[in-house]
């Protein structure tokens, strides 16, 4: 393997997230927003350009749009230099009238991707995931391992193992056995409450990568998880890497140590949020040394009219006027009016909070405007008449569940890769 290796990347962004629906109801799982200003497959991106992998592939399938549109705005590439790349796949179909099967037949679809590029190495990545990660130490460990391909792993508690790809090593970290959610599963060594769990992180060697794919084409199979790698644990050499013995530059010692989330479903996306919240969070998004890069902002500074804040995030181009917000993150172009309350929510783009408004526990999608005196996530009985709620209690609010009543604006909200194509964006107005 040459020391410069050639590397290529493949991210699965094809997920219909359904267990996070009603966010996933008009966009795919890694468009899904996060904190003030990301989105979720901006973390595998922005590890993988850090970790300075630049062709990279993303697979796309269901309810793309919002994400082709993510990408083609915040994502471009050098244009002068072509081996740079972030270009989006979706279904080509030159096996037959069929969208991707599975993770492996995303990747077999487009074949013809790696027989042109001709790497040395195959990254397969998952775009579902909030973290950070040195992409290069994990291929580092995978050619000191002479590994055929190595799959990052973490500790799950093992009653979460239904839920991840759980693997055995010996010694050497070799995978001896893979199952892919397996209803139970012995704990990993040296633990009595944890398994080893696949990240849906690989790295492959290429030419092997080519052979396992067409074998697997042949026979019928379609996943990463479920057929290819437990194949290849008696075939060939398959090692777990440890995420934990990943460093990442510029990380505070009150961080915690090798942070990974998976945000399938809203109870997850939701405390994920609140994992980056403080002075000193968990989770810190300002990281200079590895930054998780957004999407470009041209809106407004925030506007702070007067009112108390608690430990919160207020986005770009929104306007506070005399409310409270107590562990409150607030995306793009919200406005929050005189006399309202919010307690522990999440508010996406162009929503406005009425005056005299109370809601807890509750993620608002955006352009919804919320009534004067509305309660939200004080009666889940009622609340459950009218939005999803989530087994811990976090009541949904699904985007435009409460149409805007006002387009006057005293601020122009910046058009989204959410926005309907072709429409005004909603604008709102600061009351009087």
């Amino acid at each position: 393997m040459p020391a410069n290796r050639n590397v290529l990347a493949f991210v699965m962004a094809g997920g219909e997230g359904s267990r996070l629906h009603p966010l996933t109801a008009n966009r795919c799982k890694p468009a899904v927003p996060f904190n003030g200003k990301h989105r979720i497959v901006d973390f595998v991106l922005s590890n993988l350009v850090n970790s300075e992998i630049y062709s990279i592939y993303l697979l796309v399938q269901y309810k793309s749009q919002s994400l082709i549109e993510h990408v083609r705005h915040s994502w471009t590439m050098a244009r002068f230099i072509p081996q740079q790349f972030i270009t989006v796949v979706p279904p080509q179909m030159r096996h037959g009238p069929a969208w991707f099967q599975g993770t492996a037949d995303a990747v077999y679809q487009n074949l013809h991707l790696i027989e042109s590029m001709q790497p040395d190495i195959v990254a397969v990545f998952g775009a579902d995931h909030i973290y950070r990660m040195d992409v290069r130490q994990m291929i580092d460990f995978h050619v000191k391992s002479n590994a055929h391909a190595s799959v990052a792993t973490i500790p799950v508690p093992l009653d979460e193992c239904n839920q991840f790809g759980i693997v055995h090593v010996d010694d050497d970290h070799r995978i001896i056995d893979f199952k892919e959610k397996p209803a139970t599963t012995q704990p990993m060594p040296g633990s009595r409450t944890h398994a080893l769990a696949s990240m849906g992180n690989y790295i492959f060697n290429a030419d092997v990568l080519l052979r396992q794919l067409k074998r697997m084409h042949e026979s019928g199979e379609t996943d990463f998880g479920k057929h290819i790698l437990p194949a290849m644990v008696n075939s060939h050499k398959l090692v777990a890497y440890d995420f934990a013995t990943n460093e990442i530059p510029g990380t505070e010692p009150y961080e915690e140590h090798a942070y990974w989330r998976d945000v399938g479903t809203i109870d997850a996306y939701y405390q994920a949020h609140f994992d980056t919240l403080g002075a000193q969070p968990r989770f810190r998004m300002t990281n200079r040394r590895w930054p998780i890069y957004a999407s470009p902002d041209q809106a407004e500074s925030a506007q702070i009219e007067n009112g108390v804040i608690n430990r919160s995030v207020v986005g770009s181009g929104s306007i506070i006027d005399g409310a409270e917000l107590d562990h409150a993150m607030l995306r793009r172009s919200v406005l929050v009016e005189r006399g309202a309350r919010l307690e522990h929510c999440i508010v996406m783009e162009r929503s406005r909070i009425g005056r005299g408004a109370r809601i807890r526990r509750a993620i608002i999608d955006q352009d919804n405007d919320i009534p004067p005196d509305e309660r939200i996530g004080f009666d889940l009985e009622q609340d459950r008449r009218r939005f999803p709620i989530t087994p811990s209690g976090i009541v949904v609010v699904p985007a435009g569940a409460y149409p805007a009543i006002s387009i006057h604006p005293p601020f122009l909200a910046p058009m989204d890769e959410d926005a309907q194509f072709g429409e005004a964006v909603p604008r709102m107005e600061l009351a009087a």
